[in-house]
């Protein structure tokens, strides 16, 4: 007879959530995925997806679905607090990878991802209205216990053989194997974002992060419907240096921000190719989020359970890496589950030791790294060269100073040309 295929629970149905369910399905397991919320709904931002995440992506069968709505992002541009430019390079396709880098409403990949789910598992293989409330487990498996949070009320208790946590960067099954972590730390710096329809920006498939690390501006479409209609649907974020401590409840994507506490900072970034004050100031909802992420840990791994994305390695934006990372998590756990024996402890545990292996080390390192602005480093390294302003940037650098600080990251995040492949024409 053959043997059952394994069982796990998903906690938490993002983008982590949701691109594990995809990888276990395809590795033969029985995923079914837990969410807090009542309703699903497209919320959140914009959000790079590398190539290397692009890559799995695709080999889950998502490639047509998602070039219908995200942007094939052909540039990172990095400018001056004066708006003059100081270093750029290709990105995705333009770069010769034979896959791209996309631009992407978050709520438009989860939404692609939720839907590819109900079709491939099942209509009931995403379970809304259960938030973990506690969980244990034997040497037969996981037990689960969950509530609605809204009224509080108990909800069934459910069993598998694998827990995966995918709840983020409030993680609750984090949280029971590290209890005295308590927040995020910190960066001392406050994120303010909004989703805008403007002119197209350069080429309209350009990423653009001008200013330094006290006062920045991260800029890019995320529609490939608006830029068929000439149109661009900007994802920005603007980021001003805030010391002190977190900010009590703000680790929520969801909290209204007020323009007039940062606007104001921005009063002379007016560049003939954009007016930043008049992009931001057009933007009817803007979000309010202190960047935050969580100290590395030494195990992800305990038993039966385990975790994935912001939930295990939650990391701060610089580098545009935090969602490709949970595609890649998902995948490689995937691989490590397929042939793995549900009535074996010892054979489980070895499952989970093996994704853990493969990708702790790489997204600490990766971690710390971004804590250093991984290669917006560059920067401040102009505001320290050159704060007022220079003609030549190569007065101020070596040649290839540049070019070597955007390699290097490329190498770290794993995402390196030479690492996925040789240049290929577009597939």
């Amino acid at each position: 007879m053959a043997a059952r295929p394994v069982e796990a629970m998903i906690v938490g149905a993002g983008l982590a959530g949701l691109s594990c369910a995809l990888a276990l399905h395809r590795a033969g397991v029985h995923a079914r995925v837990y969410e807090a919320v009542d309703d699903i709904r497209a919320l959140g931002v914009g959000i790079n997806l590398l190539p290397h995440s692009v890559k799995e992506l695709w080999s889950l069968g998502l490639k047509d679905t998602l070039e219908e709505t995200a942007i094939l992002t052909s540039t990172l541009r990095f400018h001056s607090k004066h708006g003059k430019p100081i270093w750029s390079e290709p990105r995705g396709y333009d770069a010769g990878y034979p896959w791209p880098q996309y631009s992407i409403h978050r709520g438009a990949l989860q939404m692609v991802l939720l839907d590819a789910v109900r079709r491939r598992l099942g209509a009931d293989a995403v379970v809304p209205g259960h938030a973990l409330s506690a969980f244990e487990q034997d040497a037969n498996g996981v037990t689960a216990h969950f509530i609605h949070r809204k009224s509080e009320r108990s909800q069934p208790s459910r069993r598998a053989d694998v827990l995966i946590g995918a709840d983020g960067l409030m993680s609750a099954v984090r949280a029971a194997f590290y209890p005295d972590e308590g927040n995020p730390v910190y960066s001392g710096q406050m994120l303010w974002r909004g989703v805008v329809e403007w002119n197209p920006i350069f080429d309209g498939r350009s990423c653009v992060m001008i200013g330094h690390n006290d006062l920045k501006a991260v800029i890019y479409p995320i529609s490939e419907e608006a830029r068929r209609r000439g149109r661009a649907l900007i994802n920005w974020v603007a980021e001003r240096r805030l010391p002190g401590s977190l900010p009590p409840n703000r680790a929520d994507w969801n909290r209204r921000g007020d323009p007039n506490d940062f606007v104001g900072a921005f009063a002379d970034w007016r560049f003939d190719w954009l007016d930043v004050p008049a992009l931001f100031r057009a933007t009817n909802t803007v979000y309010e989020f202190p960047m935050v992420d969580r100290d590395p840990v030494a195990r992800w791994s305990f038993g039966r359970v385990t975790l994935i994305g912001d939930a295990a390695h939650a990391m701060r934006p610089n580098g545009s890496n935090g969602a490709s990372q949970a595609i890649l998590d998902g995948v490689a756990l995937g691989a490590a589950l397929e042939r793995a024996d549900p009535t074996s402890v010892r054979s489980i545990e070895t499952a989970l030791q093996t994704y853990e292996t493969a990708r702790l080390d790489a997204t600490s390192k990766l971690t710390l790294d971004n804590r250093e602005t991984g290669p917006e480093r560059v920067l401040q390294m102009v505001e320290d060269r050159c704060p007022n302003g220079f003609d030549d940037i190569y007065d101020h650098f070596a040649p290839d100073e540049l070019a070597e600080i955007a390699e290097r990251y490329k190498k770290l995040a794993g995402f390196h040309r030479d690492t996925l492949g040789q240049p290929s024409g577009r597939p």
